[in-house]
C-alpha cells in the first residue's frame, strides 16, 4: 500500500497520523509502502523520510516488512539514504531512476547494478516514466532481474501491451516479483499472474483491495470485478481530471475528512484554495457516503 506522508500544518511529521493509516493497512493484509510518488517522497528532507519510516516501522511492530522508497539525483545520496532506512527498519528499497539527466540504457543497466551491488537492502526496480521521463525498457529489467538483490519491479506505467509482456516474462519466476502501479488494472494484472498490487486509494479503504486480491486468489472473479469498479470510481474522486500534483491534495482531504490525517502537503504541492476545497467538499462528501468511505 503505498502511504501517504502525513503533515502537521508546521510540515513536521503527524506522528499520531502515520499509526492511524497504518494500523488498518496492516491489519488488512497490507504492507506498507513508504516514500514513494504518493508519499511525497521526492519533496521531504532525509529527517522527514526517518521520521515517516520510524513511525511507520513502530506501528507496523514487527508484523511484515516495510517497503521504502529512494529518489535522489545523486547516488552517494541515495546510498546515505538506504543505510539511514536499513538501520530505521525497512525490508526492502524501491528505487527509481534518476530523473534530471536523460540517461540512456546503458547507464540505466549500469546505475541500478551498481546500486544493487552496494544497497544493504533488496532493491525494487519503480518505473514510473510519468514522473521521471523516462520509461524502463523490458528486456533492461529482465536484465536486471537476474542481479541476486534485485527481487522485483513496481510498474505504474499506463501501457496494457507492457503490462501483459511483463506478467509473462515473469509470472512463474520466484525470485523476482512483479507487482502493478497501475491500480485500475488490478483484476486484470492479478488474474494474468502478477505477484501484487500497489494502489494509492488504498490509503482510503485498504481492505477494498485485499479482499480484491484474495477474491481472485479464491477464484471468486465477478466478487474481484466487482471490487474493480468500486475503487475505480473512488479513485476517480480524487484522480479524475488532475494530476499527481493536485490528485494528491485531494487525497489528503478526503483522508482528513475521514479523521485520518491532516489535509497538509510537502511544497511544491499546495492544498486547494479555499473557494475549491468548499466545491471539492460539497462534491466529495455525498459520494464518499455512497461508496461507504464515511459513515453515513
Amino acid at each position: 500500500m503505498p502511504m501517504v506522508s502525513p503533515l502537521l500544518e508546521t510540515q513536521v511529521v503527524d506522528r499520531d497520523a502515520v499509526e492511524k493509516l497504518t494500523i488498518p493497512v496492516v491489519e488488512a493484509g497490507a504492507v506498507p509502502f513508504v516514500l514513494g510518488s504518493t508519499g511525497e517522497g521526492y519533496s521531504l528532507s532525509l529527517a522527514q523520510k526517518l521520521d515517516i519510516l520510524q513511525s511507520t516501522v513502530k506501528a507496523v511492530s514487527n508484523r511484515c516488512p516495510v517497503f521504502a522508497g529512494i529518489s535522489p539525483n545523486s547516488f552517494s545520496n541515495a546510498l546515505k539514504e538506504a543505510e539511514c532506512f536499513a538501520e530505521s527498519g525497512a525490508g526492502v528499497l524501491v528505487v527509481t531512476l534518476p530523473f534530471y539527466y536523460p540517461i540512456d540504457e546503458q547507464q540505466m543497466m549500469a546505475y541500478f547494478t551498481l546500486l544493487a551491488n552496494k544497497l544493504p537492502l533488496p532493491l525494487i526496480i519503480y518505473n514510473m516514466p510519468g514522473m521521471v521521463k523516462r520509461s524502463i525498457p523490458l528486456d533492461l529489467a529482465d536484465e536486471l532481474s537476474k542481479h541476486e538483490n534485485i527481487v522485483g519491479i513496481k510498474d505504474s506505467e499506463r501501457d496494457e501491451k507492457r503490462l501483459t509482456d511483463s506478467i509473462g516474462m515473469w509470472a512463474r519466476r520466484d525470485d523476482f516479483s512483479f507487482f502493478i502501479g497501475w491500480a485500475a488494472m488490478s483484476y486484470k494484472g492479478l488474474s494474468l499472474g502478477a505477484d501484487g498490487i500497489v494502489p494509492s486509494t488504498g490509503n482510503l479503504m485498504p481492505q477494498l483491495y485485499c479482499d480484491l486480491y484474495n477474491s481472485i486468489s479464491a477464484n471468486e472473479h465477478e466478487r474481484a470485478k466487482e471490487l474493480q469498479l468500486l475503487t475505480n470510481n473512488i479513485s476517480k474522486l480524487y484522480q479524475e481530471g488532475r494530476d499527481l500534483c493536485h490528485s494528491i491534495p485531494a487525497l489528503k482531504l478526503m483522508l482528513s475528512l475521514q479523521g485520518k490525517c491532516m489535509k497538509t502537503v510537502a511544497p511544491p504541492m499546495f492544498e486547494m484554495s479555499e473557494a475549491d476545497e468548499k466545491r471539492y467538499i460539497e462534491f466529495v462528501v455525498p459520494m464518499m457516503k455512497e461508496f461507504g468511505c464515511l459513515n453515513r
